[in-house]
């Protein structure tokens, strides 16, 4: 039996754009026989979906709120899940074993190196959680200094603070008040909810650096657009949710380099069409 499916799983799911992607990629790699579905899965309902799962099975994209209980379910992760207690992507093994991992992280740096930018000496953070757990432990690889993260509780100070101890990253915590501080940085990675940083647009200093805000919609945020007619780099919600796809078809497939340009382009042709 031809190990052919593939689905991203999650609550709420109906907006994913993970089909899309995979399924161009599957297009541009000649797998004319892969699917790629999405299922609306919670945390109660994913041991008994995992458990139907026949030898068809190449693997799994999670959303939240699996990436954290999904876990326990699994025969192995590997060591960049294990660093931020977070897997986004199960491969099923022709042994039937359950493999995760993170492709979140490696899918920041790779962005990032996209437009140029592999090292620098300090960061902010904007927000707490587990997209900024994620964003510290790409930090840790690319960032040779402090990182500054600007939260709205004593709580989410010590829990970033903690996520710093834990990736081997020096993380210096800020109130949220003072966020517009946060975009004199050489660079800025936005975790928060539409919105949240629309109030920041008219603070971006006149020559900003590089900021990545991690939404693609909608898109442009008010942020990312001043930023950008400021003249500082931008680099998108899109671009991580294409470079982690890329990593995930990779690993399901077994065929590399996945198809980045195809795969942007469905993307962006998605996103234009809502």
């Amino acid at each position: 039996m031809s190990r052919n499916k593939a689905a991203v799983l999650g609550s709420p799911i109906e907006h994913s754009l993970s089909p899309v992607l995979h399924r161009a990629a599957y297009r541009e790699l000649g797998l004319a026989d892969w699917s790629y579905d999405r299922f609306e899965v919670d945390e109660a309902a994913l041991p008994a979906f995992l458990a139907d799962l026949d030898a068809q099975w190449a693997g799994l994209s999670l959303t939240m709120p699996l990436k954290r209980a999904v876990i326990p379910l699994l025969d192995g992760i590997s060591d960049t899940a294990a660093a931020v207690e977070a897997v986004n992507t199960v491969v099923l093994t022709e042994d039937g074993r359950r493999l995760g991992d993170n492709t979140d992280i490696p899918g920041i740096v790779a962005a990032l190196h996209e437009r140029g930018v592999d090292k620098v000496d300090s960061a902010a953070i904007l927000g707490a959680g587990a997209t900024a757990s994620s964003a510290l432990a790409a930090l840790g690889r690319i960032c040779s200094g402090e990182v500054t993260a600007y939260v709205r509780s004593d709580a989410r100070a010590a829990e970033m603070r903690q996520w710093g101890e834990r990736l081997g990253v020096t993380v210096r915590t800020a109130d949220w008040a003072l966020a517009a501080e946060a975009l004199s940085a050489p660079l800025v990675i936005a975790t928060t909810p539409a919105g949240t940083t629309d109030a920041l647009a008219t603070a971006v200093p006149a020559r900003p650096g590089t900021l990545f805000d991690v939404l693609y919609d909608p898109w442009p945020t008010a942020l990312a657009a001043s930023w950008d007619e400021r003249g500082g780099k931008v680099v998108g919600g899109l671009d991580l949710l294409v470079h982690q796809a890329v990593l995930q078809v990779e690993q399901m497939t077994g065929r590399a380099p996945g198809p980045l340009a195809a795969m942007r382009a469905a993307g962006e042709a998605a996103l234009a069409a809502r």
